[in-house]
């Protein structure tokens, strides 16, 4: 290319070449230049507007989650900058590929406190894979493809450019050309066959083996594998939050999600094996509770991308770093003698069977599954008739935000696809699902996207509905569990703060006119027998819906460990 761009049409254009089609953003002075030039693209780039920059970097994010690309958002300086803190601080913990796009001041005023001058660079260094300050000219088309390579591959994150707005309005020929040079960033992709053929002989020796598998499972799509490995050892498969779909929940081998809200059946396995294998999960608090006491018992081999990850929460006898698929190929290309096979087979029906045996003494007793005889309407009459409707119907995603809502969605609908069940794990970040939710919805138009949300978190971001309506989105449903309080908080206070409801009790608008004023069909369920009903209008309705169940108020997500405890420490009613 011998014509000069400018560094807006560079930057454009950079993005193109590195398969990017969709942003989601808010213009703003610094990088307004981008925005002109944006209009020269936009057959090739589409710009989704947002209300709120942390909702575009939400919708970045179910966008990478949906998909596996890249989600790109956008913000100006200053406080578009900053609005994108919160959804970059996310997807670092819940390890998703966006990159975020940031107008500067002039590089003239840097330093000087210049309107709408902020250094998000220095903010954001420790929750982004690596972050660039532009200004110059010449180093946008290079800068564009080394941070989205850097976002996408290992272990996948956000990366930040902040490019002062002379960088974008000087010009120059741009060089596209470029190769990658990051002699200091080489991800470990195939793990250590010496280290897997360990792991597999450590494995055979056990008697009561578990295969937990987490969100690096799923960022690999490597849920064939999985399956593949699990059926050919016999191995009961334990999904994490964020490895919820990537074996189906009705396979013999699933037994269920473990950790603070999980089955008491699966944590009392955990607490009785003698072997456990981790692939793609982090051992956070949420899985381990306290974690002098996760699995006494179990020799542990830890499959993790990253590093630094292996033995930073729970000490491991065998790690192997690398990437989930390819460690699960090797794996399975091993061939161990065929006595040892049939001796740990027979071991490992015996240790399902007991398995099932703990499920069938402590599931039944569960309120989340042994509804109380009453006439309250409770949320576990909504998810019943959702778990039916959705696995029925097929076609569906499911976004949650972040509380009560969050686990009985976990826990009470039935899992049976990757990518189907997306939510904010690591940071735990309430009004998640709504921006979300519709990055899931543009990236997907052939399924049904249902947000699901709590009162509190809903009115966090709830803006975006109008942003729905702008693009012509149809295929987006909402689910407000609505109960009146910060549940989660509230139930916290009610089992160890002596019922000291202290800033949960939430007043909320009528949502129906809400979603009316927004042009959304709005619907507001009150009784048990009205759910299924709201549900099917919904589906038959041509576009958006909101959908308020007006649930009882002080209703518990149970069984629960208590921060500090051990997980075989379980709050069961």
């Amino acid at each position: 290319m011998s014509e000069k761009r400018t560094g807006a049409q560079i930057l454009c254009e950079a993005l193109i070449q590195n398969g990017v089609d969709v942003m989601f953003g808010i213009p703003g002075g610094a990088i307004m230049p981008f925005y002109y030039a944006m209009w020269d693209y936009r057959d090739q780039l589409r710009h989704v507007l947002c209300r709120h920059e942390q909702g575009a970097g939400h919708a970045a994010e179910g966008y990478a989650r949906a998909t596996g690309r890249l989600g790109v958002c956008i913000g100006t300086s200053g406080p578009g900058t900053t609005n994108l803190v919160t959804p970059i601080a996310d997807a670092w913990m819940d390890s998703t590929p966006i990159l975020a796009i940031c107008g500067q001041v002039s590089s003239a005023v840097l330093g000087k406190d210049a309107f709408q001058e902020t250094d998000i660079t220095g903010i954001t260094m420790p929750i982004t894979k690596h972050n660039y300050l532009v200004k110059n000219v010449d180093d946008i088309a290079y800068v564009i493809k080394e941070a989205i390579h850097i976002a996408t591959t290992g272990r996948p994150g956000p990366v930040l450019v902040d490019i002062t707005k002379d960088a974008l309005q000087s010009s120059t020929v741009p060089d596209y050309s470029k190769k990658i040079f990051l002699p200091g960033y080489r991800p470990t992709y195939q793990g250590s066959k010496k280290q897997v053929k360990a792991a597999l002989d450590l494995m055979l020796k056990s008697e009561k083996p578990l295969l937990m598998i987490g969100n690096g499972v799923m960022m690999a799509e490597a849920s064939e594998q999985v399956k593949a490995f699990a059926e050919r050892y016999k191995l009961p498969v334990i999904t994490t939050l964020h490895g919820l779909g990537a074996i189906s929940e009705d396979h013999e081998l699933c037994i269920g999600m473990p950790g603070m809200h999980g089955w008491v059946h699966v944590n009392r396995a955990i607490q009785e094996a003698d072997f456990l294998m981790n692939i793609g999960g982090r051992f956070d608090d949420r899985v381990t509770g306290k974690a002098s006491t996760f699995a006494p018992n179990a020799a542990i081999v830890h499959v993790d991308i990253d590093p630094s990850e292996i033995g930073k929460n729970i000490e491991v006898e065998v790690p192997i770093v690398g990437d989930a698929k390819m460690v699960l190929f090797s794996l399975l290309e091993e061939e161990p003698e065929e006595t040892a096979v049939a001796q740990f087979h027979a071991n490992a029906v015996t240790w399902m069977s007991h398995i099932r045996e703990l499920q069938s003494k402590h599931q039944h007793k569960q309120q989340y599954l042994n509804r109380p005889d009453t006439s309250m309407f409770l949320p576990h009459d909504v998810y019943a008739a959702m778990t039916k409707t959705l696995n029925d119907r097929g076609n569906y995603r499911v976004v949650t935000d972040v509380g009560q809502h969050q686990m009985w969605a976990a826990q009470l609908i039935d899992w049976h696809r990757p990518r189907t069940h997306i939510t904010s794990g690591g940071a735990g970040t309430m009004g998640f699902a709504m921006p979300a939710a519709l990055g899931v919805a543009l990236a997907h138009p052939e399924d049904t996207v249902w947000a699901v949300a709590g009162d509190g978190g809903f009115q966090m971001t709830n803006q975006e509905m109008i942003t729905v309506i702008q693009e012509g989105m149809k295929n987006l449903k909402i689910a407000i569990i609505n109960n009146g309080y910060l549940g989660m908080v509230r139930q916290w206070q009610e089992l160890f703060e002596n019922k000291r409801y202290s800033g949960t009790p939430l007043t909320s608008p009528n949502f129906k006119l809400l979603a009316e004023a927004y042009g959304w069909k709005g619907i507001i369920v009150e009784s048990a027998a009205d759910v299924q009903a709201a549900i099917d209008e919904a589906y038959a309705t041509d576009g958006p819906v909101l959908i308020d169940f007006r649930v009882e108020r002080e209703v518990n997500v149970f069984p629960m460990v208590p921060q500090n405890k051990s997980i075989g420490d379980m709050i069961t009613e």
